[in-house]
């Protein structure tokens, strides 16, 4: 005899409009079918990954050749791990790797930490038109060529009529003027200021776009219980873009070793080459330069697997310790 529960389980399963179904390979075909306009939106993105991050990866195959660009891929010189153990038994490598890692670091904190305190600083702005004036200058540096910003730095900096030795000058803080572009020892904070300076506004957007969604009432019943705005700001606005943090800041880690080399090139000279000199400016000149297209391309693979592993690592341990990641 049927039961009084059994009962109830089935005319609650007969009187469900969308009973369960079995998932497998029809669910998923049925999932491509109804999301088909999605799927084919997104066709020429996949195109273009494969095409300009996947393809390329081919290339690789000229660290392990003795590549010349005369001979076909068939009638290349293999020659296996040769320029990896060169790259590793440079001196000049481990020079570039410090320099490469002493800026990153330095452009990771300064990069990670004024953009998040700009942002909410910001926010706690009541004017609307000062807020978004604010917003607008701090960050159209961003737009502007690393050639000019290069330019403005180095006259900022000179000693003929430079700003900041006029003003160090005239607060008799020193009596006469530094050549600033000429000290190997500040290259590094040089590096840093000038792109703090340009991307601290752009970097300070999704910040304040995160801002934007936490919970309006959290802050009315905190003013409630007589918090001011730096508790408001420690105790909800911090946590409230935690995860945004999360995310950036893993990146952010997976490009440590990635700086490019446009900002160490136009800033750098001669005189201070044992501190401009990254692993992109040294894949550069030691590459393409001096026709050493293998050696180029090692290095570029060292760049890239230092990178993964630094970012999968980053996500293990942020998984780990905050329970969150990018993937």
């Amino acid at each position: 005899m049927e039961t009084l529960t059994e009962k109830s389980a089935s005319a609650k399963r007969s009187s469900d409009p969308n009973p369960p179904t079995k998932k497998g390979r029809n669910g998923i075909w049925d999932s491509i079918k109804q999301q088909k306009f999605l799927y084919l939106m997104s066709l020429p993105f996949v195109a273009w990954v494969f095409v300009f991050n996947y393809l390329p990866l081919w290339g690789w195959t000229m660290a392990f050749q003795n590549y010349k660009p005369a001979r076909s891929f068939g009638e290349q010189e293999w020659v296996g791990f040769k320029h990896f153990v060169e790259l590793f038994s440079d001196e000049r490598f481990y020079l570039v790797l410090r320099n490469t890692l002493a800026m990153s670091i330095m452009g990771l904190v300064v990069g990670f930490v004024v953009p998040i305190f700009f942002a909410i600083l910001l926010n706690e702005l009541k004017g609307v038109f000062l807020k978004r004036t604010v917003q607008t200058v701090s960050y159209l540096p961003h737009f502007v060529s690393w050639v000019v910003v290069a330019g403005i730095v180095t006259k900022m900096l000179s000693t003929d009529g430079g700003v900041i030795n006029d003003i160090l000058m005239g607060l008799h803080i020193i009596n006469e003027p530094i050549q600033f572009m000429a000290q190997g020892n500040l290259f590094w904070y040089i590096v840093t200021a000038s792109d703090m300076w340009k991307e601290t506004g752009w970097n300070a957007i999704i910040y304040l776009a995160a801002i934007t969604g936490i919970d309006q009432e959290l802050y009315e019943a905190s003013r409630v219980d007589g918090a001011n705005r730096w508790r408001q700001m420690w105790h909800i606005t911090l946590p409230g873009i935690r995860t945004t943090m999360s995310v950036l800041f893993i990146m952010a880690i997976g490009h440590l070793t990635s700086t490019g080399f446009e900002k160490q090139l136009l800033l750098g000279n001669s005189l201070v080459t044992d501190y401009s000199e990254v692993l992109d400016l040294y894949a550069l000149n030691y590459g393409i330069y001096l026709g050493r297209f293998s050696y180029g391309t090692a290095i570029g693979i060292f760049n890239s697997v230092v990178s993964i592993l630094l970012l999968f690592t980053a996500n293990g341990l942020f998984k780990k310790i905050t329970k969150e990641s990018i993937m």
